[in-house]
């Protein structure tokens, strides 16, 4: 997703950390004869505590943009309204779905009495709608994809001014991903403060799904 704050913010550049799990590491057997103590023990091991950062960075802020999406009152109304729509794209396709289903089995339980030149051709033409409603699945996803993004962009270009304003105001030297840190110090996080601002600046607005097979529709 592409960020739509100003370019006068100080951008850094981040490697996020990742952590790979090794699969299919087999656990040793258990010895017959266990020691009850040494269960005991390590049942008793006391968890180690969260990693806690007090410290902080001059002019270093984090963002998390998803965060800002997902927590914001204009993104969740974004995400409500993403999932009516998806509501009525499921509807629409399993609708057509259950009639092709059902023109196929009718189509087969003719196979006996149907000559073999017409049972072969209507099952081409059924064959055709089914690729065609394939074709319709892909389409409905894509522009399920390409209407969110257009949304979320619409919130991120909002929330800008207010990221500028944060920033101005902790005077950052630097504004980073959130994503690529790994443990931070809240007090450099500037993610709920531009979201009080874009709460009290934006909390909804209008739009409803692209349609890419429209003459004009950007290509996905």
């Amino acid at each position: 997703m592409k960020t739509m704050f100003p370019q006068t913010l100080a951008l850094a550049a981040v490697v996020a950390f990742t952590c790979a799990a090794q699969a299919g590491a087999q656990t040793p057997a258990a010895k017959p004869k266990a020691k009850p103590a040494a269960a005991a023990t390590a049942a008793a091991a006391p968890a180690a505590p969260p990693l806690q950062i007090t410290g902080t960075v001059p002019g270093l802020c984090f963002l998390s943009r998803e965060a800002l999406l997902q927590t914001s009152t204009v993104g969740q109304f974004v995400n409500d309204r993403m999932k009516q729509l998806s509501a009525v794209v499921q509807a629409e396709l399993t609708t057509e779905q259950t009639t092709l289903e059902t023109d196929a089995k009718t189509l087969e339980g003719q196979k006996a009495t149907l000559d073999a030149a017409v049972y072969e051709q209507r099952g081409q033409a059924l064959q055709q709608r089914g690729a065609q409603f394939q074709q319709k699945v892909q389409l409905r996803q894509r522009e399920l994809e390409a209407t969110q993004q257009k949304a979320y962009a619409r919130i991120l270009q909002a929330a800008g001014p207010f990221v500028g304003q944060v920033v101005t105001q902790r005077t950052c030297g630097a504004l980073i991903d959130a994503n690529a840190v790994i443990v931070g110090n809240p007090t450099m996080d500037t993610t709920p403060t531009v979201v009080q601002l874009l709460n009290g600046s934006l909390t909804q607005f209008a739009f409803d799904r692209e349609h890419l097979d429209q003459p004009g529709a950007p290509a996905q």
